[in-house]
């Protein structure tokens, strides 16, 4: 018979298998930026021109507009290889 018996068990056995199939550490590096419009746009092509997506992986992971056309934004890179 399984050890199974209430709905909350089942969880609290997926939750554990899931936990351990995930990587321990994140290898990413981010750095959150708020910036006027065009100084953000000036500071995701430094970046780019700085760590290549080919090399780094980097991308815009997440941004949004703030009041005062202002954007929030998360560039997301591997960390260098030196």
């Amino acid at each position: 018979m399984s050890d199974i018996r209430r709905p909350a068990d089942l969880a609290r056995r997926m939750a554990k298998g899931l936990a351990a199939r995930q990587p321990r550490s994140n290898a990413f590096r981010r750095e959150t930026f708020a910036l006027p419009r065009e100084a953000a746009r000036a500071k995701a092509r430094e970046f780019f021109d700085r760590f290549p997506k080919a090399a780094y992986m980097t991308e815009i992971e997440s941004w949004r507009e703030l009041p005062g056309d202002r954007i929030e934004f998360t560039v997301r890179r591997l960390p260098t290889a030196d």
